[in-house]
């Protein structure tokens, strides 16, 4: 009987083990592809789709960033630009694309934490037909206003407003932008009534505050060499703290206006389901080219900071934003056209 109760023991742990070892040959045989296809990876040319028109903060930020990083990786980083409906449309290209590394998006926050807000029907859901591969750089607001107009300081600014409800108009690079809700967080603060008129991208709305077509705008950063230069005047930064560019200018929270936070970061999408060893790679490489001198004295230059970082800590600021700038959406009944 010793004999038989020893086998019956023994029995039970050779099956555990069997069983083990067969789903580790199962793991094995499933990573096997993802571990060849990182170790292949990048094969061919990378696009990255920019999903506002050229000349703004994400475009400038795409191939910034992509000229170090097609050294880096050895291939081509080839930037496409297909703007329209807020982002959405360059979002849902990259969202169904081939999950396989050679498809990313440039794109502010404000498409996985603002869309969501203002569309009552989204083409895709940000949240899970995309993840985050890498932050680029947080983008600060300021505001700049026509240098024909009298006002040279914030609260000359906001009595100027107040006394023309309705008269002026500011800018935005579209609806649900964060220039947008920098103007109406603005508003709502200050008592304000301005004219709000949307542009497809920053770089249109900079043109025509320059042609003196509107009368300021809250820039993302493209605006700030035509104030170096004279053309348009700098009043405030919408942001928690102010720009090394311009120590001497005051926050509108400095100004009066408790937590004005504006700010939006700017960073690198992929289609869900790309590898992890791939996501990884790319996280890697991104933050090598943010943490090179030039690349970040130019996006200083900009108006803006390098934000290197996980993945991880990209989504959770993307989350945070949401709860933020979905409050002021609410408030101000805020809807994409």
């Amino acid at each position: 009987m010793t004999p038989q109760l020893h086998t019956t023991i023994r029995s039970p742990r050779r099956r555990l083990a069997l069983t083990l070892a067969g789903a580790a040959c199962v793991a094995a045989a499933l990573s096997a592809p993802l571990a060849a296809h990182a170790q292949a990876w990048p094969a061919k040319p990378i696009r990255v789709v920019v999903n506002f028109p050229p000349g703004g903060a994400a475009d400038q930020l795409a191939r910034l960033v992509g000229h170090p990083l097609s050294e880096a990786l050895g291939q081509p980083v080839v930037v496409e630009n297909r703007g329209g409906a807020n982002g959405n449309i360059g979002g849902e290209a990259v969202a169904r694309a081939p999950a396989d590394g050679y498809t990313l998006l440039m794109s502010s926050g404000g498409m996985v934490s603002v869309n969501p807000h203002l569309y009552e029907k989204m083409p895709f859901d940000p949240a899970k037909d995309l993840v985050p591969v890498a932050a680029a750089a947080r983008v600060l607001v300021y505001l700049v206003i026509r240098p024909e107009l009298p006002p040279k300081n914030i609260q000359e600014f906001i009595a100027y407003l107040k006394a023309r409800p309705g008269k002026l108009s500011y800018g935005s690079p579209g609806v649900g932008s964060s220039p947008h809700l920098a103007g109406e967080m603005f508003k709502s603060q200050t008592g304000t009534f301005a004219t709000h008129v949307p542009y497809r991208g920053a770089a249109p709305a900079l043109q025509d505050l320059l042609a003196g077509q509107i009368d300021y705008y809250f820039d993302p950063g493209i605006a700030l060499q035509q104030v170096k230069a004279g053309k348009l005047r700098l009043l405030a930064v919408g942001s928690p703290q102010r720009s090394p560019l311009f120590p001497d200018v005051p926050t509108l929270a400095e100004a009066g206006l408790k937590g004005f936070d504006a700010d939006t970061v700017f960073g690198f999408y992929a289609p869900a389901g790309t590898p992890a060893p791939v996501i990884a790679r790319l996280n890697t490489e991104i933050n090598k080219v943010l943490a090179l001198p030039m690349v970040k004295e130019r996006i200083q230059q900009l108006g803006g900071e390098a934000a290197p970082g996980t993945p991880a800590a990209f989504h959770d600021r993307a989350m945070t934003d949401s709860t933020r700038f979905g409050a002021i959406i609410k408030e101000r009944g805020i809807k994409a056209d």
